[in-house]
């Protein structure tokens, strides 16, 4: 891998600074271009999650199979089992190979797409979709944000994650509260921390090329960064719905 710590190598004999100046833009061109390949991928992974998630929360409402599974042990499975994958893919990368994280990210969608296809009882199809819509352009912008910024956002990181731990507290404490107020300012906070966490997981996953490129954890980190994205996305559009959504 090139050094691009060192962008001026030393240069002796005459023409040797127009030789190692051109092999050296060569390289950062071909560095670049593998660099939009990997976060293409990353975003190829994570547009397609969502799409099969969606369509799956779509057929399940459209077939009925919604008001069968609330109640039911199946709807436990169906919450349930996509945490179990995230915490499998997320600390067991290294054991599986490259399909079988594959495979597990596509069981993660469908299931995911059980799950979600319970706001179909609670909001409008359209409210819905206007929230998809308004959360996709959101998530564009944010994402395109960390992959141009020149500021370094890990900073920022380990202040998201404990705000997502704060999350999860409040939101555990509200299940015997039941307070609208506290419902609102958890449903504010959830779109603000996983903004944040989209702008940042773009640039860690951009910064993570640099330490994958060429080695066989690369088409890896493809799968579990589109699993970062697929994730800040869907949390922003829920937390999101609760401002938008128009109950049926």
């Amino acid at each position: 891998m090139a050094n691009w710590n060192d962008p001026q190598p030393r240069q002796t004999g005459f023409g040797a600074s127009g030789s190692l100046n051109g092999e050296a833009i060569g390289q950062r061109a071909g560095y670049d271009m593998g660099l939009r390949k990997y976060m293409l991928s990353i975003y190829n992974y994570m547009a397609s999650g969502i799409l099969l998630s969606g369509i799956v929360a779509l057929l399940m409402d459209r077939l009925g199979y919604v008001q069968a599974m609330i109640g039911s042990p199946a709807m436990w499975l169906v919450m349930l089992a996509p945490l179990g994958i995230v915490f499998a893919m997320s600390f067991g990368a290294n054991r599986f190979a490259t399909s079988t994280l594959q495979a597990m990210f596509w069981g993660f969608a469908v299931l995911m797409g059980m799950s979600l296809s319970t706001i179909f009882l609670v909001y409008t199809d359209a409210s819905i979709a206007s929230t998809f819509f308004a959360t996709a352009g959101a998530f564009a912008g944010l994402s395109l944000f960390g992959y141009t910024t020149k500021k370094d956002l890990s900073g920022f990181g380990s202040f998201l994650i404990m705000g997502v731990i704060g999350l999860l507290v409040a939101m555990l404490v509200n299940m015997f509260m039941q307070s609208s107020m506290l419902q609102l300012a958890i449903s504010a906070l959830g779109v603000l921390i996983f903004a944040g966490l989209t702008a940042y997981d773009t640039q860690r996953l951009k910064q993570m090329y640099y330490q994958v490129a060429g080695t066989d954890f690369a088409g890896k980190a493809v799968v579990l960064g589109a699993l970062s994205l697929y994730l800040d996305f869907i949390n922003m559009f829920q937390f999101l719905l609760s401002f938008m959504g128009q109950r049926d």
